[in-house]
């Protein structure tokens, strides 16, 4: 059972985020960490365009900025030689890779749109990595499995239903533009799952773990959405 402070400061962050979003949503112009966000209307137009699947391209209650905003966390190594990634779970092969051998299996680089939960976008973010369907054939999850459970630094999860985390545009990231994912992002490798609100997608990753049952993950125990499509406002709980 968690005790009492815990609890009263997950509600006090909770509250906190949630004045965050209120306050982005009342202008298109974002003062963040000293600096200023602007949404030019070139930026503004790509929010009015269309996905395949016909949603708009920017969800609901949401900003445009141009650049990735770090959302902090608990950093793990930035370096690449201390990176392991563990593939485990309900698997007929369980595997473990170090950097170069991620790296071996073949980079990619594609331009995705993520969002946050307090309510920024970025439209177009260059990654590279390694699509996660990739990984999953490696390991050959088993029919059982139904969710996938990231991990990453110092405990940190998150839980993504199996179709989401194994959907093409699904990736662990390596390098963000044309440079190696910085430490404030993730280094050396992150989560990047752009159909689900960014806290999905964790920094730091240390491991992918296929379950048969749903296992909320840190912020979902701290009253955010268990799933969290951006679309449909899936904020809290």
């Amino acid at each position: 059972m968690a005790r009492s402070s815990d609890t009263g400061d997950a509600r006090e962050e909770l509250r906190s985020r949630r004045r965050f979003i209120r306050e982005a949503a009342a202008g298109t112009t974002l003062a963040v960490l000293g600096g200023l966000y602007v949404l030019s209307d070139d930026v503004a137009a790509q929010g009015e365009e269309k996905r395949p699947d016909g949603r708009p391209r920017l969800p609901p209650g949401q900003r445009v900025l141009q650049a990735l905003k770090p959302m902090g966390g608990q950093s793990g190594s930035p370096l690449r030689k201390d990176f392991r990634l563990s593939l485990h779970g309900e698997v007929e092969q369980p595997l473990e890779l170090d950097f170069n051998k991620l790296q071996a299996l073949g980079a990619k680089q594609v331009s995705l749109d993520v969002h946050c939960v307090t309510g920024w976008s970025v439209l177009g973010a260059s990654f590279t990595g390694v699509p996660i369907q990739a990984l999953a054939q490696l390991v050959r999850p088993k029919p059982s499995a139904r969710h996938v459970i990231f991990e990453a630094a110092h405990g940190y999860t998150a839980n993504v239903p199996l179709r989401e985390a194994l959907a093409a545009s699904s990736y662990v990231a390596y390098q963000l533009g044309n440079e190696p994912l910085p430490q404030a992002h993730g280094a050396p490798v992150r989560a990047v799952v752009p159909d689900l609100y960014f806290w999905k997608s964790p920094k730091w990753l240390t491991g992918i773990r296929f379950v048969s049952r749903d296992e909320p993950g840190y912020w979902e125990r701290r009253g955010y959405n268990n799933h969290a499509d951006p679309w449909r406002e899936e904020r809290y709980a």
